[in-house]
């Protein structure tokens, strides 16, 4: 027999593949420190390269869609800290790494911190979208809690001036860098919902390195925005850039400018809805001013003279009053009558002695009563003990609860033969907890 039939054969793209599969499900998703060399560019956007130490070097990719999200350049001789996954490029059978995250070398512990952070807002649920709120419709009020002399706050001003210059907006300055910007950013949050100065809170700046947005990765910040009252709009950098304070913010903008655009309504739209609206109004008050006027010709014509109703109406008021004071009078008898006969009862008979003599007696009965009462109870209580326990044991339900049964037909009566049913007659079984409705399937008699 040949050796090869008993063992399975792989081509060489069949190895290929599997250890492919090997490398990306059993290797965890690694950062990497190394010197950049063969850094090559190819029209299609993607990256190849060889990341090298003192001892070894491996290659890696980093395509387009990744690469262009990095906010420098990387040259040839550049020492970097990547993210990536550990894969195999089939073609050659060479093992290489898929880049997602390059950054310079030095900013570990930064990134670090911040993936740290993140991960403990994200379980804590800072981050769900569940928690986050919508923005209002409209925003009326504005607070824009920036560097009063950044660029940023220049980009929201102009923007808001040219789509919706009727929104008020009240500048709240702080450092947007540095050691005391958290401190800074977050009491102006909680100033802004103490005040109620807004309808929503923009929180923004410029780009920058890592370092220089590090102020909105601080963990206080992140709460101080989780619990505002007002809902709050991250627009922290450029587009790449990404901040705690991002996550966690009711909604995240690319740019100041694009949150200004987000936060605004564009005044040509505005004015042309007025204007829509203006005209809808105008046709509902003509419609409304012709009915009104319809109904006023009607009711003219309905109209009677004045003094004709006030003549009517004094002659029912003088009948009105007449029966009133008959009523009142026949009344008021009546009363008097009822409060003579009264007085006559009660003084014939005083009932204060009567009622002491009677509370006397009641409280005496009542005291007895409650010794027979009591004596009786036990006597019964102790008559009633012996029978109650024979009548519990010779109860059919004690019988039932030892796995015995009750059969009746459909007329309630007991069954106690076979042969008192018929096949299909309906019958119901009483067992020792519920009971079954059944049907005569066959009659089996003993013999």
């Amino acid at each position: 027999m040949n050796q090869s039939q008993n063992k399975q054969v792989l081509s060489v793209s069949q190895l290929n593949r599997k250890a492919k599969q090997l490398l990306e499900t059993h290797l965890p998703l690694i950062w990497l420190e190394g010197e950049i060399s063969n850094l090559a560019k190819p029209s299609s956007g993607h990256w190849y390269l060889t990341l090298k130490d003192q001892g070894a070097q491996v290659r890696g990719a980093m395509f387009r869609n990744r690469n262009q999200m990095l906010r420098f350049h990387p040259q040839n001789g550049d020492k970097v800290l990547v993210r990536a996954r550990v894969s195999l490029y089939e073609g050659r059978g060479d093992y290489q790494l898929i880049i997602e995250h390059m950054q310079p070398a030095g900013t570990g512990d930064l990134q670090a911190q911040f993936e740290a952070l993140k991960e403990k807002l994200y379980q804590q649920g800072l981050m769900a979208e569940e928690r986050k709120r919508p923005l209002p419709d409209h925003v009326g009020k504005l607070a824009v809690i920036t560097s009063p002399s950044g660029a940023a706050v220049r980009d929201v001003l102009s923007v808001l001036k040219r789509r919706s210059p009727s929104t008020a907006v009240t500048i709240l300055p702080c450092q947007v860098q540095g050691d005391i910007a958290a401190s800074q950013i977050i009491n102006a949050i909680e100033l802004a919902n103490r005040h109620q100065l807004a309808d929503a809170i923009l929180l923004t700046r410029g780009g920058g390195s890592l370092e220089d947005l590090w102020a909105f990765n601080n963990e206080a910040l992140a709460y101080a925005i989780a619990n505002s009252d007002i809902p709050v709009i991250s627009a922290v950098g450029h587009e790449v850039d990404f901040t705690i304070a991002d996550f966690v913010a009711d909604l995240r903008a690319a740019t100041p400018s694009a949150a200004a655009e987000l936060l605004s309504q564009d005044q040509e739209n505005q004015q042309q809805l007025l204007l829509g609206n203006a005209v809808l109004l105008g046709q509902a008050c003509q419609r409304k001013l012709a009915t009104e006027k319809l109904k006023l010709k009607q009711l003219s014509r309905r109209l009677r003279h004045p003094g004709q109703t006030l003549e009517q109406q004094s002659q029912r008021l003088d009948n009105l009053e007449i029966r009133l004071q008959q009523a009142w009078s026949n009344r008021l008898t009546l009363q008097q009558h009822k409060l003579k006969g009264l007085q006559f009862r009660f003084a014939q008979q005083h009932p204060k002695q009567q009622l002491a003599e009677l509370q006397q007696t009641v409280s005496k009965q009542s005291k007895n009563l409650s010794l027979l009462m009591s004596s009786k109870m036990q006597r019964l209580e102790m008559s009633l003990s012996a029978p109650v326990g024979k009548l519990q044991a010779l109860s059919p339900l004690s019988v039932l609860q030892r796995g015995f049964s009750i059969s009746r037909d459909s007329e309630g009566k007991i069954i106690r033969k076979a042969t008192q049913t018929s096949t299909g007659d309906l019958i119901s079984i009483q067992l020792g907890e519920g009971k079954l409705d059944c049907q005569v399937a066959a009659i089996h008699t003993s013999k």
